[in-house]
């Protein structure tokens, strides 16, 4: 008689902990992993003593499983899920579910969601936010995918998801890729958030001269205010903690980021939805940046720097520095949001955005203070176009723009460089700017590749041409828009 409520293959660390989480809420769980050896150690490590059962075949995996079978994947993302899916579908049935909980991009969720529709087995792509500690306590959780499997993973997925308000930090997202394109927007924003509070720990430092306890300090009296978030929590944890030297050990990681590709996913789809998603793109090209750290070390002793010197009260001027990383996180969220939108679009998704700022507001890395009044935007205005035209943030940001501006102006000054400041600035000034100097660009688009342009004393849509130099043609070059 088949036991187990879902199965589960892979039993790496997020893997591992997902069970775990899922024994404790009383859902038994049947495992299994293409290494056998980590199942037996598995068995015989942290899951002795529950009720999860060891598999070492698929078949036998299957064959542990109530109907409609629940079969999770959390494997690395690529050709390992189209793997299993075909080593798996030979013993599934129609309406048995398949899900995929690792980092997919979305586009390959359509595609699976769809095939596998056709062979009458429903598919789940879920983004799970929350490392091992919300793995194992209580993660974010955003599935999409068929809706018709919702109804059959929604018990298991809320009982272990992290609540707040008692509200589970979880609900359906969305059809197809939703779930994962959403969860790959969080972690834009994740690289966005991460920047900006390096950029801040960079500029208190070397601009402001602060050692690591000061800004061990700053960052704690940060995380009880506006800023309070899971990042400047363990921002300031780090910071204060020692080597075996007593010197912090901060100062000795080296200063090259590596990345796993889902900021960048997030800024390539972004240049192909058109949307300005510059803060992001600025986060996922320092990491790029710091990578290169022996030509930086090389190009270090050549390139001269500013011959200037922070000469005013560094306790005030940290002040400017919250404000800035308060404006620029805003403007981040509302870039990030500005994309789902366009892609709903796109794709046809019914998105429920305080949904999603509900599901971020427990166990996800980006959890912090401001998604309840990111919720409470949409929940205000679910139609509403952009964060910064809600009347919370748009006083926010009134009141720390300047910080933003004067942080900025003094990095130049000192020669520190804070690209996702700068940009978040930048977005800002264009975005609230009912004119800006593309007429020039569509003149010179025109002028060299006859590529037309609108007029404003004419109605949008309609396109002309100029023969700037009186011996070009009246023939024009297609016209097309982001």
């Amino acid at each position: 008689m088949p036991q187990a409520d879902i199965g589960l293959i892979g039993l790496a660390v997020m893997g591992q902990n997902l069970v775990l989480n899922m024994n404790d809420h009383a859902f038994t769980v049947a495992v299994f992993n293409r290494t056998i050896s980590k199942v037996d150690e598995f068995m015989a490590g942290p899951a002795k003593g529950t009720n999860i059962i060891g598999t070492h075949t698929l078949s036998e995996l299957i064959g542990c499983l109530k109907k409609p079978r629940r079969v999770m994947m959390m494997v690395k993302a690529g050709a390992a899920i189209d793997s299993f899916i075909e080593q798996l579908l030979p013993y599934l049935d129609h309406g048995d579910i398949i899900i995929d909980g690792g980092n997919s991009l979305y586009t390959e969720t359509n595609r699976r969601t769809h095939e596998l529709a056709e062979k009458g087995i429903l598919f789940v792509g879920t983004g799970i936010s929350g490392g091992e500690e919300g793995a194992r306590r209580g993660p974010s959780i955003m599935p999409g995918g068929n809706p018709d499997a919702w109804p059959y993973v929604k018990d298991i997925f809320q009982a272990i998801a992290a609540r707040v308000d008692d509200e589970p930090c979880c609900n359906w997202v969305g059809a197809e890729g939703a779930g994962h394109f959403v969860k790959m927007v969080h972690n834009g924003i994740e690289y966005g958030d991460m920047q900006l509070i390096c950029e801040a720990y960079d500029f208190l430092g070397r601009g402001l001269g602060m050692d690591a306890d000061a800004i061990q300090s700053v960052f704690g009296q940060w995380n009880k205010g506006v800023l309070d978030s899971y990042l400047i929590e363990i921002s300031a944890d780090i910071l204060g903690y020692k080597d075996v030297d007593g010197l912090p050990l901060l100062e000795k990681i080296l200063d090259a980021a590596g990345q796993k590709g889902t900021g960048k996913w997030t800024g390539i789809n972004a240049l192909e939805l058109g949307i300005p998603l510059t803060l992001i793109g600025e986060a996922v090209f320092a990491r790029c940046l710091s990578a290169m750290k022996d030509e930086r070390v090389r190009a270090a002793e050549v390139l001269s720097s500013p011959q200037a010197n922070f000469d005013g009260n560094a306790q005030e001027f940290a002040g400017y520095v919250h404000d800035a990383l308060y404006a620029a996180k805003i403007i981040s969220y509302a870039q990030g949001y500005m994309l789902m939108r366009h892609a709903a679009k796109e794709y046809d998704w019914k998105l429920n955005y305080g949904g999603i700022a509900l599901m971020w507001r427990g166990g996800c890395i980006i959890r912090s203070a401001f998604l309840g009044n990111i919720k409470h935007a949409f929940d205000s205005n679910p139609t509403l176009e952009n964060l910064l035209l809600d009347a919370f943030f748009r006083a926010a940001i009134l009141q720390a723009q300047g910080g933003l501006r004067k942080v900025v102006v003094k990095a130049a000054e000192l020669g520190i460089p804070i690209p996702a400041f700068a940009s978040a600035l930048s977005y800002y000034d264009g975005y609230r700017s009912a004119r800006l100097p593309a007429n020039l660009l569509q003149a010179q688009r025109d002028y060299f590749g006859a590529h037309t342009y609108e007029r404003v004393d004419k109605a949008r849509g309609k396109f002309f041409h100029t023969d700037w130099t009186g011996s070009g043609g009246k023939v024009s070059s297609s016209t097309y828009t982001l």
